[in-house]
């Protein structure tokens, strides 16, 4: 959509005000209150004086929500990058760095991710859990980290699933199937089971299964094309209890496990060195829409392991709860490589095949994590209310990445020296295994302690403030191992890179919050809160891979600083109508100090953080929801962002003043868009005395962005190429920009009394939206687009059982 013509959020709001206003006096119905507990105590979502959004499980899979990304098109100011399955990068508030590669494990997220009080997330690698008999998802909008910590820098998302219940027996079983236009065919199978076994014991049961369909058809040497080479499986379980030995302790322990399998990316080429129309010595290939060239079949898969256990004890005006939680994940992704180490091996001197050597890039993550939180808060109905607490994780990480790429010693040897008896240096003389260019191990052990309290005072029967801090207590230990040819420095035999390296932090991390109730339907809010991102230890540059300008450019930033955030807001929270609508706006300036930037360092195929002094995120969001009449209502969310650097990182190369990683005063901060909103809206009529019909149809808007930092500077898109295939060009040029899109959904249907049937239609207009910029080795190696799933049609049907309270 062209951005002057763009639908702006004041006039989308005055309209919409106005036909809730319009239809009021036939309402016959109220918006039901919604309760969260995003200040770690249960109260409505109007009262929270700063801003949240809440969307129901009933409304998410309304809109046709299946992922974290879809959530976030849903709500306001909240953005995630698509970089792959598995893999996604949060942000909230225009607040973010851009993408954070795979080989960066030391970098800390911006968002907090929790499933109900444990903390899932993980940086890059926020795990995306089926949505399946979720309560909510609650999103904080600023820092949280009074009460949520570090990963909480600009905000935190809370899955908040159902619990179990000890008021009945009853479930549900849901079967779906689906077809992708150009693309395979999906089937999934969900349920639940509660079971109240006593009148002090209940269990409920989570079930899933997904197919998930390919889309992207993938190139192979010579020219075939495989179909569909995406698609994969999510399948897992939920099982919680609810035990109450007496009526003042609730003990609620469980297991959560998914499985993860996709069987290749959602990425379409570009360019490939390997695989161009432009070669005249090779067979020459061009890549078309969805479409990309590998030689190896591609993998992602995740097994993601959460038991945690919390325990409720009413001590008479005061709750003491404890969450214990122990995290297991391992992550595996692996790539084709081979225009990688192709572009380094024709760099080398290698001709024809040698250039074409398969070369898969096994890229492993295993993470045990374990959490103990202990919190005494309030439980009166005084003008008073607090919450005290403690906080422990200790977090085991350990990333490696292995390359190998069979025959490579025997060229190594050639291309380096040219054979015995001038040399006979091998992987092995360089620390990596048999025919392994490129070998690393980093271990890491992540601790944190902290003490956290806030306290909320009614001064008045219409003014509150509230007052909170959290002292907090880092500390980083990692051993850095690198070998092979494209990691050592000289491509003779000698040591591998390997040493130890720490950080750690410590620091008071404040907030307050003033809110007014102006009258019985307008409440008035201002905070002030800071939050942080714990800094850490760059991995070495592939010196042998870069270019002398690269090599002089990248060298000597060992480490990067931890990253601090001011947050200042102002917001109002107006019911309207007689309680049929609600309408949040929320305005705020996000100071940052040393945003931790990721880099591409370009033809050395590293990627570090860079610190930048200064940078900043202002902003202005908005909700409404309204029920003009008892069978119809609707919602708005829009944002606008303007989030940019505020300073340039300028620095002496070879006695000149030289701007380092395009990172220049007034550059947009990456992965996040200037404008967002979505639109939906529910029509229910009745078929017969036991039918009814409805009609969903949901609207996102994502604006124009880039992925990285670097993207945007002039000259990006446009890229020298290497001579290998005898190309009649002598460089390629792409936009980098990733373009506005829009993605309507519908979904109609009939639902009976315990039964619910539903025809939807995802991506109505097959949008093909570039989600994310995807690179090798500066451009020069591969380049494409990470992209979204095209039309999809469906059904689904739903059957209750058992007796619900």
């Amino acid at each position: 959509m062209n951005d002057k013509l763009r639908p702006r959020p004041a006039s989308l709001v005055a309209a919409a005000v106005a036909l809730a206003i319009a239809n009021g006096a036939q309402a016959q119905t109220m918006l039901g209150e919604v309760q969260v507990t995003a200040r770690k105590r249960a109260e409505s979502i109007q009262d929270v004086p700063f801003a949240v959004s809440a969307r129901s499980g009933e409304s998410l899979e309304s809109a046709g929500a299946a992922s974290i990304e879809d959530v976030s098109r849903n709500i306001a100011g909240f953005s995630v990058q698509n970089l792959g399955p598995g893999q996604s990068q949060v942000g909230l508030r225009g607040i973010s760095a851009g993408k954070t590669d795979r080989d960066l494990p030391g970098v800390k997220e911006q968002v907090g991710v929790y499933m109900d009080e444990s903390v899932i997330s993980l940086s890059l690698f926020t795990p995306d859990l089926d949505l399946y008999d979720l309560s909510r998802v609650e999103v904080l909008r600023g820092p949280q980290g009074t009460l949520f910590g570090s990963g909480s820098l600009s905000g935190t998302v809370r899955y908040i699933s159902n619990q179990p219940d000890l008021a009945g027996d009853y479930g549900n079983i849901e079967l779906g199937t689906s077809a992708v236009d150009g693309g395979d065919y999906g089937f999934n199978v969900r349920g639940m089971v509660n079971m109240a076994m006593s009148d002090r014991t209940a269990l409920r049961f989570v079930g899933y299964y997904n197919e998930i369909p390919g889309f992207i058809d993938a190139i192979r040497p010579g020219g075939s094309i495989s179909k569909d080479v995406n698609g994969g499986t999510r399948q897992g379980a939920r099982l919680a209890m609810r035990f109450e030995p007496t009526d003042n302790v609730v003990i609620t322990p469980r297991v959560i496990y998914q499985e993860i399998d996709m069987d290749g990316y959602n990425r379409q080429d570009i360019w490939n060195i390997l695989a161009n129309p432009f070669t005249t010595t090779e067979l020459p290939i061009t890549i078309g829409e969805r479409q990309q060239y590998v030689q190896l079949q591609e993998k992602f898969t995740d097994d993601f392991l959460l038991a945690d256990l919390t325990m409720s004890f009413d001590l008479g005006g005061v709750v003491l709860t404890s969450i214990s939680s122990y995290t297991d994940r391992d992550i595996q992704v692996i790539r084709d490589a081979s225009q990688l180490t192709g572009s380094v091996t024709f760099d080398l001197g290698g001709t024809g095949a040698q250039v074409r050597l398969n070369s898969p890039l096994y890229d492993d993550t295993t993470v045990k994590v374990f959490t103990q939180e202990l919190r005494l808060s309030s439980d009166t109905d005084g003008r008073f209310q607090w919450v005290a607490g403690a906080f422990y994780s200790d977090i085991q990480r350990d990333y490696g990445q292995t390359l190998p790429t069979p025959g490579y010693d025997a060229l190594m040897i050639n291309l380096l020296c040219g054979g015995p008896p001038n040399c006979g240096v091998t992987s092995a003389d360089l620390g990596s295994p048999t025919d392994t260019p490129f070998f690393s191990r980093i271990p890491y052990d992540f601790k944190q302690t902290a003490v956290f309290a806030e306290g909320s005072v009614d001064v008045t029967d219409r003014f509150n403030v509230t007052v909170g801090g959290r002292y907090y207590d880092f500390s980083e230990d990692r051993v850095l191992y690198f070998g092979g040819l494209f990691a050592d420095s000289d491509g003779l035999p000698t040591e591998p890179t390997n040493g130890p390296g720490s950080t750690d932090d410590d620091g008071f991390l404040p907030r307050v919050l003033f809110s007014y109730r102006a009258s019985d339907n307008v409440q008035l809010n201002a905070q002030a809160s800071q939050g942080f991102r714990l800094g850490g230890i760059n991995d070495p540059l592939n010196v042998p891979l870069c270019s002398a300008n690269d090599l002089a450019t990248y060298s000597g930033f060992d480490s990067f600083d931890s990253e601090t955030l001011w947050n200042y807001e102002l917001g109002a929270k107006i019911g309207f109508a007689g309680g049929r609508g609600q309408f949040n706006v929320a305005v705020f300036q996000a100071d940052i100090k040393d945003l931790q930037l990721p880099v591409v360092a370009g033809t050395c195929s590293s990627r570090i953080l860079l610190n930048v002094p200064k940078a900043s995120s202002t902003g202005v969001e908005m909700e409404l929801l309204a029920q003009p009449t008892d069978r119809f209502d609707f919602g708005i969310s829009a944002s606008y962002t303007d989030s940019k650097l505020d300073s340039s990182l300028i620095l002496p190369i070879g006695g000149v003043p030289t701007v380092i990683a395009g990172i220049i005063r007034g550059n947009r901060l990456p992965s996040v868009p200037e404008f967002q909103m979505s639109a939906n809206a529910t029509y229910t009529w009745p078929m017969t005395d036991s039918l009814e019909g409805f009609i969903t149809g949901s609207y996102q808007h994502v604006g124009s962005r880039y992925t990285q930092n670097a993207d945007q500077n002039p000259g990006f898109g446009t890229f020298n190429i290497r001579s290998y295939g005898a190309p009649t060009i002598t460089s390629f040029t792409f936009d980098p920009l990733l373009p506005s899109y829009d993605i309507g959904n519908l979904r109609f249907g009939v639902r009976g009394g315990d039964w619910e049937a539903a025809l939807y239609i995802n991506n109505v207009g097959d949008e093909n939206a570039r989600l994310a910029l995807d690179q090798e080795r500066g451009r020069v190696a591969r380049v494409g687009f990470l992209t979204n799933m095209p039309r999809t049609i469906g059904l689904t049907f739903r059957k209750d059982f058992g007796s619900r309270p």
